[in-house]
């Protein structure tokens, strides 16, 4: 520069003179790399693939190949794509996967996969957009399913009284980190932070329409009379003559059955 206190001879003179009065020497600190992990993240993943099988599991809360279906899944449909970069898509997903199953925030996601924040984080954003695509296509109903499955339909506990039942509707909270100024709005009536999901159930048990983003604080009802009249949360009616059961907490009508109130 040619101005200032940082013109060049100035400047070292200073540097000499602190020198000088502390005896210590003033020097440009060496640059360290700060991911030099033996392993690389592709590396991990191989680990992963090679090693115990419940490793996959225990890291990314799925099995191995379940975690191979869902990275043919992503990429099949479109939702993910190979780039030219170093991380690939099951990298991409492993990272998704390992922040999600574990709570984990960014930083010790970079160091078990050794690569920046701005990285993690950019992978992260784009497997999530993947997943909550996917699970449009996903979660969704059998449209030929209009009762019981036959394996239901032999036991007199459930047959012939839900014979045309399609499956069950409830609410549940899951714990929630919302900027300060929405906590109260999300604080449950157990006065924990939540956000309200319903969801529906086939009687297989495979989720077929999640109803999410309300406060802690909503009620059931209210969660489910916007899923339902809304048109556009996509609510998957049953066919007619079919029913959903549904707790106390939700309506009595022609595609829903409550408990009756003297059970």
């Amino acid at each position: 520069m040619e101005h200032g206190i940082f013109k060049g001879p100035t400047w070292l003179s200073m540097t000499n003179a602190l020198n000088e009065q502390t005896g210590k020497s003033f020097r440009p600190k060496q640059l360290q790399q700060k991911h030099n992990r033996l392993l690389s993240g592709k590396d991990y993943m191989d680990e992963v693939r090679d090693g115990n099988p419940t490793n996959c599991h225990d890291m990314f809360r799925m099995t191995l190949d379940l975690f191979y279906h869902l990275v043919d899944e992503l990429k099949q449909h479109g939702y993910l794509k190979e780039g030219k970069g170093r991380v690939d898509v099951q990298e991409s997903v492993a990272i998704f996967l390992y922040t999600v199953g574990h709570n984990t925030r960014m930083r010790p996601v970079g160091d078990r996969f050794q690569h920046s924040t701005e990285t993690i984080s950019r992978k992260f954003r784009r497997v999530l957009r993947a997943v909550h695509t996917y699970g449009q296509h996903l979660i969704k109903p059998d449209p030929n399913v209009v009762g019981l499955p036959e394996h239901m339909q032999s036991n007199n506990k459930y047959y012939p009284w839900f014979e045309r039942s399609i499956g069950a509707i409830d609410g549940t909270h899951i714990s929630a980190r919302p900027p300060t100024e929405r906590t109260q709005p999300c604080r449950s009536r157990k006065s924990t932070i939540t956000t309200n999901v319903m969801c529906a159930c086939d009687h297989d048990m495979k989720f077929t329409y999640v109803h999410s983003g309300w406060e802690g604080s909503a009620h059931d009802s209210k969660v489910f009379e916007e899923a339902i009249k809304d048109p556009k949360h996509g609510f998957p009616w049953p066919p007619e003559g079919s029913y959903y059961l549904v707790d106390s907490g939700y309506p009595i009508g022609a595609s829903f059955l409550p408990p009756h109130k003297a059970t």
